[in-house]
């Protein structure tokens, strides 16, 4: 396990590759794709458990319970999870999220469907969470969804978990439990190592949906905050910060004004949202008395009063299985003071907003366990710069802005470890509108938003070094005002999907994929490795 972690697998519905696409969208395009590589599954014998079944009406959570298949006991060499969904229609999209025994093991948002419907299929590796699939559980999902005489589609979505029986190559958790409202919890007391993961969107259909973009007030802008756009979601433990980290600037399917852009790929992540990760490890000696202990989440950079941010969190826990008490101390930790640098002007008719902000964050722990003293050493810096401009009416309205989250984790002592994650997350894009064609009032979006990666790791079972990037590109336009038969909409997207290296989920081969789209039907689609 690694801290900021990058999970793979997210699969779509196949779909044909079409020479002549029509010349705009009309009621029905292809499934949703995505560049992104299928989960690879072992061989053998597997069994197939359904937790989810139901169509999304209404804000009512689905609930179930789930019981391990009896035919397929653990432990498991691989668990994966399977999403499948079908709506038609007219729908927003929709943020859902799925509990197993109270954890958080998958978060996602939907697709916005053709007049004839869609349906699409995302799949995520789940095998970090077996202490939790080990034993019956309770399921619970939600998936809000207003449906009425206007917005008509239901999400009918399923949910599957396949079991492929056989050791884990992952060095899994012994203790995986989700932190409650309250924050209190309360660890083994033979506890030697700690990670944390929150599942953090900002959402919710207003201004902190589209957090990378407010503005101080004093600009004018329509989405205000008083310090800018900067966020940043802190981990604290007992009231002191224990990590820090970028959120990922997610756009959904009806993100930038435009659901042209993403009815057939869409943005990097939108359907799995991955969680940012935290090692807690060099706090862990003092949380090993059998007392209760406090974790929160604070986001950094929310305006007061302001809602928008989900943060659910969960914590994996090590324990060491020759002691019933292992001991220990935070001997450091440091926090550097925040930079957030805001620069407003206005010159020529437009209005800009830089950004440059940045934070670093050190701690040094150790723990005293049967194989003798672990020492953990954890290092992360964030940046972010960013150039906000717009006109009059907020037209043009343009973007460009790269997040970096970097962090280093080293352990020392029996079995020593090394790992270097750094991320980058980049959005170009800008909406404009044209007036007065002779298709009435056009709006037009341009984008390219990236997600990438580069990471590196020794001591836990041989040497790691891979990268990533995933690259959407897309500009769509159509016509403001008039009813969804009258929009004349055309666009193009591609995503481009790089993952090279020893990536455990790839065992080393290489994949460079493609997927081009024209007016909601794929014209391109191929892997060159």
């Amino acid at each position: 396990m690694f801290v900021g972690v990058v999970l793979l697998g997210v699969a779509s519905v196949a779909s044909p590759v079409h020479a002549a696409p029509p010349p705009e969208f009309g009621n029905d395009w292809d499934d949703p794709q995505i560049a992104a590589p299928a989960v690879e599954k072992p061989s053998g014998p597997s069994c197939t458990v359904r937790i989810v079944d139901n169509r999304f009406a209404s804000f009512d959570p689905y609930r179930a319970e789930f019981t391990p298949p009896a035919a397929c006991p653990g432990p498991w060499a691989k668990v994966v999870l399977t999403l499948t969904g079908a709506v038609a229609g007219r729908q927003f999209d929709r943020l859902g999220r799925l509990e197993i025994g109270g954890v958080n093991v998958f978060k996602t948002s939907t697709p916005e469907p053709s007049v004839d419907g869609i349906r699409w299929k995302i799949e995520k590796d789940i095998t970090e969470y077996g202490a939790v699939l080990a034993n019956a559980q309770p399921v619970t999902m939600w998936l809000n969804n207003v449906v009425d005489d206007v917005f008509t589609g239901i999400l009918d979505v399923q949910v599957d978990l396949t079991f492929y029986p056989g050791k884990p190559t992952l060095d899994l958790a012994d203790d995986v439990f989700a932190v409650g409202s309250g924050g209190a919890v309360t660890v083994a007391r033979n506890t030697e190592r700690l990670i944390a993961e929150i599942y953090v969107t900002g959402s919710g259909g207003g201004c902190e949906e589209f957090w990378y973009i407010t503005a101080p007030p004093s600009t004018g802008y329509s989405c205000t905050a008083d310090s800018g756009p900067y966020r940043e979601v802190q981990i604290l433990v007992d009231g002191r910060v224990a990590g820090i980290a970028a959120p990922y600037p997610h756009i959904y399917t009806g993100g930038w004004s435009n659901p042209f852009l993403w009815y057939t790929v869409p943005a990097p992540r939108a359907f799995n949202l991955t969680p940012v990760r935290y090692d807690l490890s060099p706090f862990v000696g003092g949380l090993t008395d059998g007392q209760p202990h406090q974790i929160t989440v604070n986001v950094l950079g929310v305006p007061a009063g302001q809602s928008g941010w989900e943060t659910p969190t969960n914590l994996l826990a090590w324990r060491d299985p020759g002691a019933t008490r292992v001991t220990g101390q935070l001997l450091t930790s440091a926090l550097s003071p925040l930079v957030n640098e805001v620069a407003a002007s206005q010159a020529e008719g437009w209005t800009q907003v830089a950004v440059r902000g940045g934070h670093r964050f050190s701690a040094l722990g150790y723990v005293q366990t049967s194989h003798g003293r672990v020492t953990y050493a954890v290092n992360r810096e964030l940046a972010n710069t960013s150039t906000h401009r717009w006109r009059d009416g907020e037209d043009p309205d343009s973007l460009t802005a790269t997040w970096t989250d970097t962090s280093t984790a080293l352990t020392a002592g029996l079995r020593p470890r090394l790992t270097h994650h750094s991320a980058r997350y980049t959005i170009d894009g800008v909406i404009s509108v044209d007036e007065g064609t002779s298709l009435g009032d056009r709006l037009t979006t341009t984008i390219t938003a990236t997600d990438a990666a580069t990471h590196s790791e020794t001591g836990n079972g041989g040497p790691q070094r891979w990268t990533l990037e995933d690259t959407y590109t897309g500009e769509a336009t159509w016509t403001l005002g008039v009813p969804r038969p009258d929009r004349h909409a055309v666009g193009t997207s591609s995503e481009r999907y790089q993952l090279r290296g020893n990536h455990p989920s790839r065992h080393g081969k290489c994949y460079d994929r493609t997927i081009a789209t024209v007016n909601g039907f794929i014209t391109s689609n191929r892997n060159i490795c």
